[in-house]
């Protein structure tokens, strides 16, 4: 995935950029930065829900602007921050909507073995027949993500699928997180606000702050008093946990 030049303006604002950025296939990218930092609007540029003003971004060799709708669609797929449907859907109907972009309504056996697959992925077999609204903060979200994975693109857009889980599910989501990009090969761009699970689970973290990419690195890289100071700018301290750099950013 390459981004070159990108910005984005409002009302003669310049909130995102000029963004130059190159994020490897595989694994897990986790974008992380302060709010108003732009990282739910460059996830949403690269996703084509919202345009850039200037700038070209590629993924998987595709561009983003050129590219027709339904070809992008097999290739990315962003699961936004807020997701909201008027029809009482259940789960299985919520996670038949990733399969649009292959099936364009009619369904293939094919399509069923990926929405199986899906929610089987995600622990979803023994809910599959539960409307979303009955469904656990935790459940709904997993049930999204579902969706998402049954869109069977390379390239996989995760918009704060933490937002609203508490301790233990935030845990299993960011584990399935990992587990998608390990057993199934995709390439997962998320933005997360907590430091210590982009620590935990990418491979990479991209850390912007003021619409600007600070730094881009590996964990033990990023994860560091001096970047994470810049970035958030408030007092951090950074330790080892079981391999892993841990911040410390509460005051005793």
């Amino acid at each position: 995935m390459e981004v070159v030049g990108v910005d984005k303006r409002y009302g003669g604002r310049l909130v995102l950029g000029p963004v130059d950025l190159s994020i490897a296939r595989g694994g897990v990218t986790a974008l992380i930065g302060p709010n108003g930092a732009g990282k739910s609007t460059l996830l949403t540029i690269i996703g084509r829900l919202l345009d850039a003003d200037s700038g070209r971004i590629t993924v998987g060799g595709f561009d983003v602007r050129a590219t027709k709708s339904q070809q992008l669609a097999k290739v990315v797929s962003i699961l936004k921050q807020e997701n909201h449907f008027t029809a009482r859907l259940t789960v299985r109907q919520l996670v038949t909507f990733g399969r649009f972009p292959h099936s364009a309504g009619r369904v293939t056996e094919a399509d069923r073995r990926a929405i199986h697959a899906a929610i089987a992925f995600l622990d979803l077999a023994g809910l599959e027949d539960r409307f979303i609204d009955e469904l656990s903060g935790g459940q709904r979200q997993r049930a999204f993500v579902a969706m998402v994975l049954a869109q069977d693109t390379d390239f996989v857009l995760l918009d704060e699928p933490l937002t609203g889980l508490d301790m233990r599910h935030a845990v299993g989501m960011m584990g399935q997180v990992r587990a998608a990009a390990d057993a199934l090969g995709k390439t997962i761009i998320l933005v997360v606000h907590d430091v210590n699970f982009a620590a935990a689970y990418a491979d990479r973290i991209v850390a912007l702050a003021d619409g600007k990419v600070v730094a881009s690195g590996t964990p033990e890289e990023i994860i560091t008093a001096e970047v994470l100071e810049r970035v958030f700018e408030t007092p951090v301290e950074v330790i080892q946990h079981g391999g892993h750099p841990v911040a410390v950013y509460y005051r005793s």
